[in-house]
Parts: C-alpha cells; sequence; structure tokens
C-alpha cells in the first residue's frame, strides 16, 4: 500500500492511497497548497513518481509491500522520503546508468528514473535502516 504523509510548515496531514496516481495528484496538490513554481512542482512531482514506481516494479518481492511517501516543506525547501520495506537496494550504487546516447529503440530500459532523480534534485541520500530502504531527495524552493 502506498501511504502519503504530507507536512507543510508544521501541519501534518496524512492518506492512504492505493494507487500510484492518486499520490502523485497528493503531491500535486500538497505544491499547489505551498505555491511551488511549476518547474520545481513538475521536477519533484516526476521524481516522486519515478522512485514509488521503482519500488513498486523492484522491491517488492511478495505483492505490494508498504511503501511510504513523507513530503515536508518549509520555507526554504521541500524534502521527500520514499521508504519502503521490500529487498535492500541503493538506487544510487546499485543501478546501471542510463544510456544517453543511443536512439531510443536502441535502448535498454532503465536507470532514467535514477538519473533524473541524481540531476534534478539538490541532493538525494540513501540508506538502509531497521530492514527499510530510504530515499531522502531535497528540492530547493527559489528565492
Amino acid at each position: 500500500m502506498l501511504f502519503l504523509k504530507v507536512n507543510i510548515d508544521g501541519r501534518a496531514e496524512s492518506s492512504s492511497y492505493e494507487h500510484l496516481h492518486e499520490m502523485i495528484e497528493a503531491v500535486e496538490a500538497a505544491g499547489e497548497h505551498d505555491g511551488w513554481p511549476p518547474d520545481l512542482a513538475f521536477k519533484v512531482t516526476l521524481v516522486v513518481d519515478e522512485l514509488s514506481q521503482n519500488v513498486i516494479d523492484y522491491s517488492c518481492t511478495e505483492g505490494l509491500n508498504d511503501v511510504l511517501v513523507e513530503l515536508t516543506t518549509n520555507p526554504d525547501e521541500i524534502t521527500v522520503e520514499v521508504i519502503d520495506d521490500g529487498i535492500p537496494f541503493n538506487p544510487l550504487t546499485d543501478s546501471a546508468p542510463p544510456d544517453l546516447t543511443s536512439a531510443i529503440e536502441d535502448r535498454d530500459p532503465g536507470g532514467l528514473g535514477v538519473h533524473f532523480t541524481k540531476t534534478l534534485m539538490d541532493d538525494v541520500q540513501y540508506s538502509r535502516v531497521e530492514g527499510k530502504n530510504r530515499v531522502k531527495i531535497t528540492a530547493r524552493k527559489p528565492r
């Protein structure tokens, strides 16, 4: 089950989602509520979608494991942590870099989500704590 927890400037709201698209819509709504510029909203939403989809596709071993997406904002930055109890996987070191030079039809699938995460976010960290993968991304808000 996907679970989104949102904390905007100290006000916490939580909701449970069974479908990825509903969770992504909630991230978009949080961005609208918090006044993110469109380009920042696009980047954060894309990365959250990619990271969540990777967990569903690769980390879950017996059906859908629990996936928690915690989104926190403050006046300076947006922080999102994607936490799952699937198989250990560090996307920053365990995934092959994508082929960015070949024609699309000649490329093997995979790797672009991690590439987007690394290039679009200001900071990306991975840890494995108490049997859970934790990918934390940070995007600075423009001043």
